[in-house]
């Protein structure tokens, strides 16, 4: 099954054309100076935490008027791949191509090292329980938990191949692999798989990302082949699973034949539960998943969208205009454009659309 749109799927029916120049978006100075990897909230106020292959986490306040102000920033002995906050805001968590997962504290400036892996940390993610958990998501095939009182992981998890993402709406998180894999865990027992499942994709997995503000508990893949998954986690709503295709341009020579790029992040919005997919293509869209309907789409930048995130509220949606490494190194070209952007969203961009009946 598909969303509705000509571009989008090729079983047409009602689509909103609702589009944004991207001169309307502000631009943040002092942007990252290499691909832009991680965007990260504050749930406590508006400070966003970026992480760079420069291999710095730069931390910004955002002001009322959209404005950015550079607050502070720290370094990893290689590129940054994820940033994520604690719960109430005093600190940033990133992990990275140096193996190790670093800790930042706001009000001190102190930097200390609170993780360590065999191969890259992929994704960091902060766990609301109890005291609070940092889980690290490593290319070692491991997933590890941190009490950050003692040095070493309270837990280990073996996984079938590298995690290549991973999210956390406690108290489910879902962890995406090599090879497909997706393994789904209830967080009250973190070490054993809930489930263990294969991509509904056909393709590899570029990003999971779990339902926000949903009565049932599910998630959403992003695929390299430009389509995603709606996928839910209990057997008794499967029949709301689906998949669609996106970020795709059909060849103006070849009606069967279209370019396929890599979805490269799918963040939810925090209180409508809408969602947004950018991708390898340069364009945005905002999606309705319960009306199966596309909210949004805003007009192609002149590179990849690498990174998206919402803040807090859901008021602000941030993205990167930077280069992927989808086609390698040798697709890091001189001048390639490298850009934070800040939108700030409309109600009507973001809010549910009423179910269609029948």
């Amino acid at each position: 099954m598909a969303f509705f749109s000509n571009t989008a799927s090729n079983t047409g029916v009602a689509t909103t054309n609702t589009s944004t120049t991207a001169e309307k978006d502000i631009e943040v100075a002092d942007p990252p100076t290499d691909s832009i990897s991680s965007l990260a909230f504050s749930s406590q106020n508006d400070y966003m935490a970026v992480g760079s292959w420069d291999n710095n986490v730069r931390i910004y306040e955002v002001t009322a008027n959209g404005q950015t102000i550079p607050k502070a920033m720290y370094a990893h002995q290689g590129p940054v791949l994820s940033t994520c906050w604690s719960k109430d805001g005093t600190k940033i968590f990133s992990g990275g191509a140096d193996s190790a997962g670093r800790m930042f504290d706001i009000a001190t400036g102190q930097m200390t090292q609170v993780a360590q892996h065999d191969a890259p940390i992929k994704v960091v993610k902060w766990i609301d329980a109890q005291a609070g958990i940092l889980a690290t998501g490593s290319w070692d095939k491991t997933i590890k938990y941190w009490d950050l009182r003692t040095p070493n992981p309270v837990s280990t998890v073996n996984l079938p191949e590298r995690c290549y993402t991973f999210d956390v709406q406690f108290p489910l998180m879902v962890v995406g692999t090599a090879e497909r894999h997706i393994q789904i865990f209830n967080l009250n027992n973190p070490t054993t798989p809930y489930k263990s499942i294969v991509s509904p994709l056909k393709w590899q997995t570029r990003v999971v990302s779990c339902f926000t503000a949903s009565q049932n508990s599910g998630f959403a893949v992003g695929s390299v082949e430009g389509r995603v998954a709606i996928q839910y986690v209990e057997e008794k709503d499967s029949s709301n699973n689906f998949s669609f295709k996106c970020h795709r341009r059909d060849q103006p020579n070849s009606k069967d034949n279209s370019l396929v790029y890599a979805v490269n992040d799918i963040s939810f919005h925090p209180t409508h539960g809408t969602f947004s997919t950018c991708g390898s293509d340069g364009t945005i869209h905002f999606w309705d998943k319960d009306a199966r309907t596309r909210l949004k789409t805003f007009d192609a930048a002149p590179g990849p969208i690498s990174t998206s995130a919402f803040n807090r509220n859901g008021n602000i949606f941030a993205y990167a205009v930077s280069y992927d490494w989808s086609k390698g190194h040798s697709g890091m070209t001189p001048g390639h454009p490298n850009k934070l952007m800040l939108h700030a969203c409309k109600e009507e961009e973001v809010k549910k659309r009423p179910r269609k009946q029948g």
